[in-house]
C-alpha cells in the first residue's frame, strides 16, 4: 500500500470508520503500555522476592531484613501471611482485565466498521451499479477488521505474558510463606 492509497483511504473513509480506527489505536498503545508497565514492575519484583527467598533458604528467619513483601507482617502467623499474599496477588494482576477486555473486543469493533462500511456501500450501490467500483470500497471496509485482528493478538499474548510473570512472582511468595509458617 502506497502513500496515494492511505491518503485515498482517508479520504474515502467516513466517520464511524475514524472512531474506529482511533478506538482501536488506543487499544493498540494501551496494550503496549500495560505491557511495558506491568514487565518492569514484575520484573523488579519476582527478583526482590527471589532474593529475599534465597535469604530465608539460607536459614535466616528474619525477614523484616529483606525486601519482600512479607516482611510488613509483624507476625509470621500464617493466616496474616495469607492476608499479604492475597494483597500481592491483586496488586500484580493489575491491567489483566484491560487486556482481556482489549483482546476480546477489538475485534468486534473492527467488524463493526467493516459492516457500516459495508452497508454505505451497499447503500450506494443503486448509484453506482459497477463492481470496479463496489469492489475497491468493500476491501476498503475489510481494513478495520484486518486492524481489529492487529490489535487482539498482541493484547491476548501480552495478557498470557503477564499472568505468567504474576503467576511466577505468587509461588516465590508461597514459598517464602511456607518457610515462614514453619519458623
Amino acid at each position: 500500500m502506497n502513500t496515494a492509497s492511505i491518503i485515498h483511504f482517508f479520504n474515502e473513509s467516513s466517520l464511524i470508520t475514524y472512531i474506529v480506527l482511533i478506538w482501536l489505536s488506543f487499544y493498540f498503545i494501551l496494550s503496549f503500555a500495560i505491557l511495558f508497565a506491568r514487565s518492569t514492575f514484575l520484573g523488579v519484583w519476582i527478583n526482590k522476592e527471589k532474593g529475599s527467598l534465597e535469604y530465608l533458604l539460607m536459614g535466616n528467619k528474619d525477614i523484616s531484613q529483606t525486601e519482600s513483601i512479607l516482611r510488613k507482617c509483624p507476625e509470621n502467623e500464617k493466616n496474616r501471611l495469607e492476608i499479604y499474599k492475597n494483597l500481592a496477588e491483586k496488586r500484580a494482576s493489575v491491567g489483566l482485565t484491560w487486556l482481556s477486555i482489549i483482546a476480546s473486543t477489538s475485534p468486534f469493533i473492527g467488524l463493526f466498521g467493516t459492516v457500516v462500511s459495508i452497508l454505505e456501500t451497499f447503500g450506494g450501490l443503486g448509484t453506482q451499479n459497477s463492481l470496479s467500483i463496489i469492489a475497491p470500497k468493500i476491501s476498503e471496509a475489510l481494513v478495520a477488521t484486518g486492524c481489529g485482528i492487529l490489535v487482539a493478538i498482541p493484547a491476548y499474548s501480552f495478557h498470557l505474558n503477564i499472568k505468567r510473570k504474576a503467576f511466577e512472582l505468587m509461588s516465590v511468595i508461597d514459598s517464602e510463606i511456607k518457610i515462614l509458617a514453619k519458623a
